[in-house]
């Protein structure tokens, strides 16, 4: 009890620090309209209705912290979740592509990485190409790939799935890498002297070492692939999605809408990340680790 005290005191605060300040730069950012409007219709509210004012704006510049939690409530949980208006039907359809994408990404990274560290003619010639890869902008790449897809009549999860893989894969293969890497030479000496072979090197060495290298390395994979999801679902004009929500209220000017999707992305980034540290820690207790 007392080191959750601790742990989330700190927490608190600075989340109401960060409330505080978002109220104060939506005052300000909201008051400009709010002058105009009153101006034109003649009204000369006190100080007080004129903060009230700017953090009830049906449009506002920058909505206040209770207009995105109502709008947040009201989509989560007063929609049915087959509605085009909730926000956990919009969230599944993109989480359905970030797991297609981040299993894609995991594997092709686990593959990438175990080639590098036993064939050296990959680590000299895959992985810089790898690593340039990643210096190109998704928001080049992703209309790209829909439309290369679509010319052959795939379209729907794939595209999307695609490009969060692009995203996922990178972070797993270098991780992978380090991790297959980083048994002591000392270590990989004793297994030669007991006369062991290649593959029992690999998974009873090189293996179980690189197992808190994957996982460390998939909780920014999941999170990427979470990113490279809602970035397909831009150019494609899809009509379901955390993506299509923030074209949606950039269309109609919902700011408040923009905002509830962003939330709703972070909640299911914060989720996602915590379902693989989880899988992580049970992963290594089985294989013998001390809980820290």
């Amino acid at each position: 009890m007392r080191w959750a005290g601790k742990s989330i005191i700190p927490v608190l605060t600075i989340l109401a620090v960060l409330i505080a300040v978002w109220y104060v730069a939506a005052i300000s950012m909201n008051a400009p309209f709010q002058r105009d409007t009153n101006a034109r219709g003649g009204v000369q509210p006190g100080t007080w209705e004129f903060i009230g004012q700017t953090l009830s704006q049906p449009k506002p510049t920058l909505p206040a912290p209770h207009q995105v939690a109502v709008n947040v409530f009201e989509s989560t949980f007063l929609r049915k979740v087959t509605s085009n208006r909730s926000l956990v039907y919009h969230s599944w359809v993109t989480l359905s592509s970030t797991l297609a994408g981040f299993g894609l990404g995991t594997a092709l990274g686990i593959l990438i990485a175990v080639g590098i560290v036993h064939i050296r003619a990959l680590d000299r010639s895959l992985m810089p190409w790898i690593i340039a890869s990643q210096t190109i902008p998704i928001l080049a790449i992703a209309p790209m790939i829909v439309v290369v897809l679509a010319a052959v009549n795939v379209t729907g999860l794939v595209p999307k799935a695609l490009i969060s893989t692009y995203l996922s894969f990178f972070p797993v293969a270098v991780g992978m890498v380090k991790g297959l890497r980083s048994p002591e030479l000392l270590h990989l000496d004793l297994m030669r002297t007991y006369n062991a072979s290649a593959a029992q090197i690999f998974w009873r060495l090189r293996v179980p070492a690189s197992v808190p290298f994957l996982f460390a390395s998939m909780k920014v994979a999941v999170a990427a692939s979470l990113v490279g999801a809602i970035v397909g679902e831009l150019p494609t004009g899809a009509v379901a999605g955390i993506g299509s929500k923030l074209l949606a209220g950039a269309y109609y000017s919902q700011t408040i809408d923009i905002w509830a999707a962003l939330v709703a992305g972070s909640v299911v980034a914060a989720l996602l990340v915590t379902l693989v540290g989880v899988a992580g820690r049970v992963v290594e207790r089985s294989m013998g680790a001390q809980p820290s």
